[in-house]
């Protein structure tokens, strides 16, 4: 396994779609691209940002639960990708030291790990088989745009756009 960071929260400009970029540590050159949904690029940017809601968002929430339990995350694995789909592990240590691990979304995991600044991972056949070489390294990306565009829907949407 390879110990990556999230270096960036984007809009890739010729999909509109929100993408996480995890940047491989001990080689800061290589990154793996994930795309993901607009609520959970949402989610990821709030929590770098350490933005406060009033309310519990659904990670938030998840973090709380696993804590209620005595548990901690202690990493998140992006192991594979498979017909276009990423796949993600997330290891939880609970109160016994025992360690469970649960399939998710790599875009829940990452938005969990960023919460609790849990380890994450990229196994290195993935790396190899999707991975990007970057030209220099990336600055950590705050969040800001993501933040900013969804600020403007706030700030533009109406109870007629949506069909109910």
């Amino acid at each position: 396994m390879l110990e990556v960071r999230l270096a960036a929260v984007r809009v890739d400009l010729q999909s509109n779609t929100p993408v996480i970029l995890l940047e491989e540590k001990l080689d800061a050159r290589r990154a793996l691209p994930v795309y993901i949904g607009a609520p959970e690029a949402t989610a990821i940017a709030l929590a770098l940002q350490h933005v406060e809601v009033p309310r519990p968002l659904s990670h938030d929430l998840m973090i709380d639960i696993i804590a209620a339990f005595g548990a901690q995350l202690d990493k998140v694995v992006v192991t594979e990708e498979r017909d276009d789909t990423y796949y993600a592990d997330m290891y939880i240590i609970d109160k016994n030291g025992d360690e469970i691990v649960l399939s998710c979304r790599p875009s829940d995991a990452i938005a969990l790990a960023t919460r609790c600044n849990a380890q994450m991972y990229v196994t290195e056949e993935l790396m190899e088989q999707a991975g990007v070489m970057i030209g220099s390294e990336i600055e950590l990306d705050d969040g800001e745009e993501i933040l900013g565009q969804f600020r403007a829907f706030l700030d533009n949407v109406s109870p007629e756009d949506f069909d109910i």
